[in-house]
């Protein structure tokens, strides 16, 4: 098969590390199902993926003897058909129209079997990141529990660009009592144009909230306007990073958070006086300092990621004098994602797909996203 391949020689940008080879269709276990990839989607754990960066995933997969291939295919959402599949499959058969969630787990770990959350297994792995066998390929491997039905309404692109970002985004909205989003209730939503913010702004629509997107472009302001949300430019603002050493003197305390105070003023001007009782994290360096002080009492930050860095530092005293909760939130489970999915099929929530480029294609358009150009989300043409 012809797979967009990574290897360790070639870390780097996307367009730099991402090559197209020829590689051996993988081999199935009991467990597992070959999928013929129709499309792929685009996710920032790719970029991580190609870049090396935070971590060598080949050598990690390596380290863990999960893995002694010296390549990794990456890519974490896609839609196919069902190829092959092993002797223990039930839930899908040959010929099967699917879409892949990223939850990769070993079903044997004996706290599944328990009824644990595959979530907090240690074997869980999110697939096309941590698995060499990810979705930028002809063929893509999976577990069983991986196949979701493809919603008969969507196109192979559209099908293709929704799962990871909005099952991501589902947990982090609706599964963390009591921080779940009500009517009348404000969330900041960092990254508004892109797939995770562009299922924030629905969801958070849906459930009667007021989404308000922070975007870094006049034309990704117009873009989350266009699905329904309130707008702010971080243009506008120079108060981003982690906190500097020292800013929390005495005589120097007021220096950074008179600028956030700015920030914070508009969000109130554009909610009728009201702060976010949710906040969805991702960019993490540069803006938690912000999130943590913007978001109201009694309120949650809650992030799933850092594509701006891992430090992450604020200011304490607004975490425990106004209660407010940190929670850490990665990907869904199985019965989340099918419940996610529901929602996509009864036309609750549609996937946003602004470009669908070719297989040779792929390399540029993940370049877009690490530079931070995209908007919503762009699908890959790989099987037709």
């Amino acid at each position: 098969m012809h797979a967009q391949v990574l290897r360790q020689n070639r870390y780097g940008a996307p367009t730099k590390a991402m090559v197209i080879e020829e590689i051996k269709v993988p081999d199935i276990g009991p467990d597992e199902v070959l999928v013929g990839v129709m499309a792929a989607g685009l996710n920032y754990n790719s970029i991580w993926a190609s870049t090396g960066f935070p971590m060598d995933m080949i050598q990690v997969m390596q380290l863990r003897k999960e893995s002694t291939l010296d390549f990794m295919i990456a890519g974490s959402d896609c839609s196919g058909i069902v190829y092959k599949i092993g002797s223990n499959v039930t839930n899908v058969k040959v010929g099967d129209e699917v879409v892949i969630q990223a939850g990769w787990f070993d079903s044997d770990d004996p706290w599944v079997k328990k009824g644990g959350d595959p979530v907090f297994s240690v074997t869980a792995r999110a697939w096309g990141y941590e698995t060499n066998w990810g979705s930028f390929a002809q063929f893509c491997k999976v577990k069983e529990a991986q196949c979701v039905p493809k919603p008969k309404n969507l196109s192979w692109e559209e099908a293709a660009v929704y799962m990871l970002s909005g099952a991501t985004v589902y947990r982090m909205l609706f599964k963390y009592d009591p921080h779940v989003v009500k009517p009348g209730d404000v969330v900041l939503i960092w990254g508004g144009a892109g797939g995770l913010g562009t299922m924030a702004i629905q969801m958070v629509k849906m459930a009667g909230g007021v989404p308000v997107a922070v975007v870094n472009a006049a034309d990704k302001e117009a873009f989350c306007a266009s699905l329904g949300a309130l707008t702010i430019n971080r243009n506008d603002y120079d108060h981003w990073g982690p906190l500097p050493p020292g800013s929390l003197q005495p005589d120097t305390q007021e220096l950074w958070r008179s600028k956030a105070k700015k920030f914070v003023k508009r969000i109130a001007e554009l909610t009728g006086g009201k702060l976010p009782r949710i906040v969805l994290e991702h960019p993490g360096e540069s803006t938690m300092p912000t999130s943590l002080f913007a978001c109201d009492r009694d309120g949650m930050v809650v992030t799933c990621a850092g594509t701006t860095g891992y430090l992450a530092t604020f200011d304490v005293r607004y975490l425990w004098l106004q209660r407010k909760r940190i929670q850490g939130s990665h990907f869904a489970n199985v019965d989340e994602c099918h419940e996610f999915n529901n929602l996509v099929m009864d036309g609750k929530v549609k996937p946003v797909l602004t470009e669908t480029v070719s297989f040779e294609q792929l390399p540029g358009a993940l370049q877009v996203m690490y530079e931070n150009r995209h908007k919503g989300n762009t699908a890959i043409r790989i099987g037709y």
